[in-house]
């Protein structure tokens, strides 16, 4: 699943537009991101300001976070998040 900050409106889009086989969840109010430390001071062009640091967390069946991948680069991270689920 992925969680945003963003409106289920927007996420209902953006599931059509990029055809995605899982669920997004709005996260408005902030308490997952929160929780899961991902709300961060970003810097952009020079300014600084709270935004969502883009993170991946393997969890168990267990709900234990068995990996988690901060500051995630698109490029190649399937193969590692991959790698890491075959090892549960």
């Amino acid at each position: 699943l992925g969680v945003s900050i963003d409106p289920p409106e927007r996420h209902q889009k953006f599931i059509e537009k990029h055809d995605l086989p899982f669920t997004l969840v709005s996260d408005v109010d902030q308490k997952v991101v929160r929780k899961y430390g991902v709300w961060q001071e970003k810097k952009l062009y020079g300014k600084t300001f709270m935004g969502i640091v883009r993170s991946t967390f393997v969890i168990d069946k267990s709900g234990v976070v068995r990996k988690v991948f901060p500051k995630v680069k698109v490029k190649g991270h399937v193969d590692e998040v991959l790698a890491a689920l075959k090892e549960l």
